[in-house]
């Protein structure tokens, strides 16, 4: 079959052109939004040739291809427009009008939070590098080594000001980019709510009128909402315009009436309308820490391991960004999380004291150090939810953290995950005991979960270490190490060859990975690595055969021809490469344990991404996999053994003839 004949087949599983609201794809597989997932036929694609397998993930379904997606893409886009008559982004408009999706509350409640999380999530690390230059001039000027009054101090502090000024624009240009809408159109249009003119004109006295319908006077400066509703009413149009309008007028006619039509709205009434809603979610979050106090700010710190370790943390960041804007400073969710991140480090500190298993204290140990950066997930993950008494520990700690933080009133004035190298973020020149309160909040979060952790913890009753002592489980996890899998030779023997960890960090087992592509074995098998930095280094030394203009993704295959996929994160496909930093193109020959990528994990995981990294041979149905490590793994350890070649035995199984 011909690349075009598998893409007329995968558009057949996948319902045909006319079902097809959107299609992306990643490293591996091609990523279809349908109008209605019903139409879809798994069965049918998993059996079609050059189709490792098919997932329902979310919102989408996902075709796993492996090395050959992009031409399949290419072939399918070429049959797409070829049926359509119109490009790529013309096709999704049909598509998306045609059939109804059929409605699920657990379907939307996912699209939702999948639109919150692309729209907000790419603004925290604006957000929070402005909030932590301001807090750093705050600090310089409070200590006098930088006069509040000097050109300097005023010219460096519109920096971080500006940011905030025009947020309304960046939000614009994140929920466009969602939307796969124009994004200097959208920016046009948001324009208008910043423009000197408009706002002069909407100020003054006896206000303004369009078209004799009055002007609410709003300052739209550091709001959110407004530029959403534009932009998820230019939407439609702008698609709308686009399938309507003659070739030969449409780069002018089209903006012309999206101008036309959107603005208006958004003046008379989306723009206030977004004002109210961001109005209402700061004063809910105002009005919970007011009138529950410090009980608010110590419930949620106790409660945010259990909040994180099923995504829903993400709801907070709108009412936060929101209430940042229009408040300057936040007074709960970051300063309860302050208490639950240094909960989680003192508790990882107790059980690297207490435990005689090299392999849970080196664990222990790195997650520890994550938590008092800010990052929790290894320690939440690796250690305390597989953990009771761990779990009571963090609770506790970050409760007592979170009360002394909200008695204190302590407040937050950066968008950052709080921790040591993020601490000028609870730096207030009104009140220079803030940061004070924080510090001594921090150290009773660490101390009450250490003592208690270090009080309660047991080997002997551990869950992670399966009731075993430390040298038992030390022992067999030698034992499982050295042992081959049925059919696969060890490392020591002829021919095979040893995949090291590209990424220094905890192993995760593939079956426990969130993504069921990876997790199912669809790609290969293999292992993945919750990374604790993020320098990634070659696993084996070979060829870059595989890597995507995101940079999330790279592929090397040896000279005998084993082709090893480290993907790190998962969905980080949509972050367009910005957080990673390539060392090497495509068809570079590298050496084992060369740098290849860096990641900026912080970066990932503020895009609400998780970083999780799965490490597969694409192709160990040829050659056999046999995993090496457990626990903690630093770049250069032995992560697989791979066999050269199959037995006899295996080949015959292969093919069906055993």
């Amino acid at each position: 079959m011909t690349r075009q004949d598998d893409a007329q087949a995968i558009l057949a599983g996948v319902g045909g052109t006319e079902n097809i609201s959107g299609l992306t794809h990643c490293s591996t597989r091609l990523r279809f939004t349908l109008a209605d997932d019903s139409r879809a036929d798994l069965a049918a694609l998993k059996e079609l040739p050059g189709v490792l397998g098919a997932v329902r993930s979310g919102a989408q379904t996902q075709v796993v291809i492996g090395s050959d997606v992009v031409p399949i893409f290419n072939a399918i886009e070429r049959e797409r427009r070829g049926a359509s008559g119109v490009d790529a982004q013309g096709a999704d408009a049909q598509g998306a009008g045609q059939t109804k999706r059929p409605f699920s509350w657990k379907r939307a409640g996912g699209v939702l939070m999948d639109f919150i999380v692309s729209v907000f999530s790419p603004l925290v690390p604006a957000i929070a590098g402005a909030g932590i230059l301001k807090s750093l001039l705050v600090g310089a000027g409070a200590l006098g080594w930088l006069s509040v009054e000097s050109e300097s101090y005023l010219l460096l502090s519109a920096i971080p000001d500006a940011v905030f000024a025009f947020l309304p624009l960046l939000v614009a240009y994140t929920t466009a980019k969602k939307l796969n809408v124009n994004r200097p159109l959208a920016l046009g249009v948001v324009a208008i709510l910043l423009f000197a003119n408009f706002t002069t004109l909407i100020n003054q006295d006896g206000g303004v009128s369009l078209f004799g319908i009055p002007v609410q006077a709003v300052n739209y400066n550091s709001q959110v909402f407004p530029s959403i509703l534009a932009v998820l009413l230019l939407w439609p149009l702008e698609r709308f315009f686009n399938r309507v309008s003659p070739g030969p007028i449409r780069v002018f006619f089209v903006p012309f009436m999206c101008y036309l039509i959107v603005a208006p709205m958004l003046i008379l009434v989306l723009g206030p309308v977004g004002f109210w809603l961001g109005s209402i979610l700061t004063g809910a979050m105002i009005g919970l820490y007011n009138t529950l106090g410090w009980i608010a700010v110590a419930i949620l710190a106790a409660l945010l391991p259990l909040v994180i370790s099923v995504g829903m943390h993400k709801a907070f960041i709108p009412p936060t960004i929101a209430t940042m804007a229009q408040t300057g400073k936040d007074t709960f969710y970051l300063v309860a999380s302050l208490g639950h991140n240094m909960a989680e480090a003192g508790a990882m500190f107790a059980v690297a004291l207490r435990t005689k298993s090299t392999r849970l204290r080196a664990t222990a140990v790195s997650a520890g150090i994550s938590a008092l950066f800010g990052i929790t997930e290894p320690a939440i993950y690796g250690v305390t939810l597989q953990n009771r008494k761990v779990l009571v520990a963090v609770m506790s700690g970050a409760f007592a953290s979170g009360a002394y933080l909200g008695l204190t009133v302590v407040s937050a004035f950066a968008l950052v995950g709080p921790g040591l190298a993020s601490f000028t973020m609870f730096v207030d020149a009104v009140h220079p005991m803030n940061i004070v309160h924080a510090a001594i909040g921090a150290l009773i979060g660490i101390a009450v979960a250490f003592l208690i952790s270090a009080i309660t913890w047991k080997d002997s009753t551990s869950p992670s270490l399966r009731d075993e002592p430390a040298d038992a489980v030390i022992a067999a996890d030698a034992a499982d190490a050295s042992r081959p899998a049925q059919g696969t030779r060890s490392a020591s023997e002829p021919g095979a060859s040893t995949v090291i960890a590209p990424m220094t960090g905890t192993i995760v087992p593939l079956a426990d990975v969130s993504d069921p592509v990876f997790s199912g074995g669809v790609l290969g098998h293999g292992v993945a690595i919750e990374p604790a930095s993020g320098a990634v280094r070659a696993p084996i030394a070979g060829t870059v055969t595989s890597l995507m203009d995101s940079h999330h993704a790279i592929g090397v295959t040896s000279d005998d021809g084993v082709e090893v996929l480290v993907h790190v994160g998962l969905d980080t496909v949509k972050l367009d490469g910005a957080p990673f930093i390539v060392h090497v193109a495509q068809g570079d020959r590298v050496e084992q344990g060369q740098l290849v990528l860096e990641a900026d994990l912080e970066a990932i995981r503020a895009a609400g991404c998780d970083t999780t990294t799965p490490v597969v041979v694409v192709n160990s149905a040829q050659f056999p996999v046999t995993v090496l490590a457990s626990g903690s793994t630093t770049i250069g350890d032995p992560l697989a053994s791979i066999a050269a070649t199959k037995t006899n035995e295996e080949k015959e199984l292969a093919n069906g003839t055993a």
